[in-house]
């Protein structure tokens, strides 16, 4: 990626440019000490001047008002914030008549914002003072006052908090009075990135829109960084020093004011994407160039507008230009498919393998491949602007937004419906959440989520709990970055200072003690600290290094193949594969898929390859049980849900195995409230009971037990009795259900 810059012969204006910004994505006005604005019309190639400022006012910086203003959308801005050498700011509308001027500072007004919503603007000045005003240029209130200047200020997401310079330090400052005052460099305290010393002075700085890259302007230096800091490209214009920075709306292009006269221009290019075999280059602003490396074939994509954003993913390439969006699929290059956008700021492309989602300003929108639109969502206090691929996830049947207002909530929607799944209530986790991200194999009902929170740790949960409380399991800890591989449920992931792969994740939720024995790790010493996971495809995980280089780390393909075997029931071939692999993780994996779908012979033998006897003969206890109802309460014993398999056996009318269930647990209190409940087997709970005491020679203490010993017998004799009536009625059930339905199947 790099910056293709474009400077006229001669400078249009005869003093050093102090102020730059976008009206259109095609559109800039450009301010400076010569007291002209200029307008720079960019499909024309045309300058023109929009109005001579009184000789008095010197600007300083310029801020146009914002394009969407809550649910209202201008086609344009209308007006401008303009600062001034003398103290005042002035809305001037886009003709250049000056609509107010307002005393706000002694000194200059060095800079002044509009808040996202357009409903406030701040200034700073050279007296130390920060003010925000209303947008009639009223003033509210008076947020700061030092001692030294404050030089630049910049309002929070939200528009809740303000960032600002105090000599070394950047402070960020809550509007709301008695909150606390924050001195950081990220919102929670850490130092992402120190450059190393530059030539000159850095005179400018500007964020792209989506947050992924930011441009840096110095004496006839102009650079473009990504967000962890390395440097994408630097290019040396014959500009003096760039005092403003300010990217179009759409990301694609950036405009400096130059301290010679000039306004420099640049849009970037040679943007990579690359999936399996095939790598893409955006060669200019409308033209692509697909390379595929097996055949060094090259095929080119000429496009009518410049182009926005791309995804290349699950064999096909979608492309946002600033009216269209095309679709290629990577058997046929020749032939996409083209629809028309509603909005041109495309701010970000998610892929699955069904369908992908389009984010814009005013919403998210799925498509098909084949361009039909299959749902729109909306959700309370929608941002769709901020969104980005941490905090938005797309699989075939889920979409999974990380709320902005409360970032401990996570939306969750049905991708075909644009619904929120299951009651509407969102997933809720006990802190902040930084990252998220959707399996993309297998059915809907298995759909689960990853989430990295606060404190780097990794949790993993089901999307769909049908009506239950959602289980939400820690499955590792200082987890930097993650991915989900694209054809199989296996997850990826940064962990300290070593690659981590879960092969099956799920296993958590069936034996969570199996969980660090179907882990694999691999030194990280080979990467640099806290690489980034691009893309996990096939074996192939890719990596960026905190040096913007590219590394490549391959993952064993058996578990892949593990979980195809799975999903097919082909137990007997994933016997084999693990036997022929010799591998441990494998058959711990075996063991979970097998224990996950009730498999029990298929468990019995990967338990039994792992060592784990407990667990051998719990399975051939479970395989004994005289019903099936009985075999599946055991089965979610197994997996720790002993609620659901009480559930079970009541529901069955199976009583005196759910009162068994409860005493094997010790939960006495339980099984006696089962049997006087059920006014059976209350004998039975009292006998249990009294061994289970004689046994650590202790005396009966509960008031409940003491109360219902005076009145009954406790004879283990009929006690056996009636368990072998219990079970042999059970047996004679099963075997009269497994008639009936034999029956009626011939029929």
């Amino acid at each position: 990626m790099r910056l293709k810059t474009s400077l006229p012969k001669e400078p249009k204006h005869k003093e050093l440019v102090s102020c730059v910004g976008w009206t259109t994505a095609d559109e800039l006005y450009s301010c400076s000490e010569d007291h002209q604005i200029l307008k720079w019309t960019l499909l024309t190639n045309e300058t023109s001047l929009v109005v001579r400022l009184p000789e008095d006012i010197y600007p300083v910086d310029l801020h146009w008002f914002p394009k969407t203003v809550g649910a209202k959308k201008q086609t344009q801005a209308e007006i401008y914030a303009l600062t001034s050498t003398d103290g005042k700011f002035h809305l001037v509308s886009k003709m250049g008549r000056i609509e107010k001027s307002v005393e706000a500072h002694k000194g200059a007004v060095l800079a002044g914002r509009w808040n996202y919503d357009g409903t406030a603007l701040i200034t700073a000045g050279e007296d130390g003072q920060i003010k925000i005003w209303s947008k009639s240029g009223m003033l509210r209130s008076t947020l700061v006052s030092q001692g030294s200047p404050v030089y630049s200020v910049a309002w929070g997401p939200d528009s809740d908090r303000i960032l600002y310079s105090s000599g070394r330090q950047l402070i960020i400052k809550p509007l709301q009075p008695n909150a606390k005052v924050i001195q950081v460099w990220d919102s929670f305290g850490r130092l992402l990135h120190s450059s190393s010393s530059q030539d000159y002075p850095v005179t400018s700085l500007s964020w792209a829109p989506d947050g992924e890259v930011f441009a840096v302007g110095s004496f006839n230096t102009l650079r473009l960084c990504d967000k962890t800091g390395w440097s994408y490209a630097l290019e040396k214009p014959n500009t003096g020093s760039v005092f403003s920075l300010a990217w179009s709306a759409d990301g694609t292009q950036l405009a400096g004011a130059c301290g010679n006269g000039h306004v420099i221009f640049a849009h970037v290019v040679e943007q990579h994407w690359e999936w399996k075999n095939f790598v893409i280059t955006l060669t200019k602003r409308r033209t692509m160039q697909v390379r595929n490396v097996l055949n060094d074939a090259v095929d080119v994509l000429e496009f009518r507008d410049r182009v926005i954003k791309a995804s290349l993913a699950f064999d096909h390439l979608v492309v946002a230009t600033s009216l269209q969006c095309y679709v290629y699929n990577s058997r046929n290059w020749n032939t996409p498919l083209i629809f028309d956008l509603k909005e041109g700021t495309i701010s970000l492309i998610l892929q699955a393998e069904k369908h992908f989602l389009l984010v814009d300003g005013s919403g998210l929108y799925t498509y098909s491949y084949e361009g039909r639109l299959i749902s729109t969502l909306k959700f309370p206090g929608m941002r769709a602007d901020i969104l980005n691929a941490q905090t938005a996830s797309l699989s075939n049947d889920t979409i999974a937004i990380r709320d902005k207002t409360d970032e401990k909530v996570i939306f969750l929607f049905d991708a075909m419906t644009g619904r929120p799944i299951g009651e509407g209530k969102p997933l809720t986790h006990k802190l902040e959440v930084l990252e998220i991200a959707l399996d993309q194999c297998g059915p809907s009902t298995e759909r689960k989520i990853a989430l990295i929170d606060k404190n780097r740790d990794l949790y993993l949960t089901s999307v769909r709990h049908l009506g239950r409380e959602p289980k939400i399991c820690k499955i590792g800890s200082m987890v930097h970055s993650m991915a989900w591989n694209d054809t199989a449920n296996i997850l990826c992931g940064i962990q300290d200072d070593q690659f981590t792969v879960w092969y099956y994740p799920s296993v958590v939720f069936t034996d969570k003690e199996l969980l660090p024995k179907t882990i694999y790790t691999k030194d990280g010493s080979e990467f640099a600290r806290a690489p980034h996971i691009l893309s996990y495809v096939g074996a192939k995980v890719t990596l960026r290094q905190r040096d913007g280089s590219l590394v490549y780390s391959s993952v064993p393909i058996y578990p892949a193949l593990l979980h195809e075997y799975s999903a097919s029931a082909r137990w007997e071939d994933a016997l084999r594969l693990c036997r022929f692999a010799k591998d441990q993780h494998l058959w711990a994996c075996l063991a979970g898929m097998a224990m996950a779908n009730r498999d029990l012979n298929t468990a019995e033998m990967a338990y039994a390859a792992i060592k784990e006897l407990p667990r051998v003969q719990y399975i051939n206890f479970i395989k004994e049980q005289p019903s099936k109802d009985s075999s599946l309460a055991h089965m979610l014993m197994f997996s720790g849900h002993v609620q659901e398999a009480e559930a079970t056996l009541l529901q069955a009318g199976l009583i005196y195995q759910a009162i068994q269930v409860n005493i094997d647990l010790f939960n006495w209190n339980r099984a006696l409230e089962l049997a006087v409940k059920h006014k059976t087997h209350v004998d039975t709970v009292l006998a249990y009971r009294e061994k289970f005491l004689q046994k650590f020679g202790r005396k009966e203490t509960n008031k409940r037990f003491l109360q219902y010993s005076e009145g009954v017998e406790v004879d283990w004799e009929k006690i056996q009795a009636k368990i072998e009536m219990e079970l042999s009625k059970e047996r004679e059930k099963a075997a009269n259900t497994t008639v009936r339905s034999s029956v009626a199947s011939r029929h």
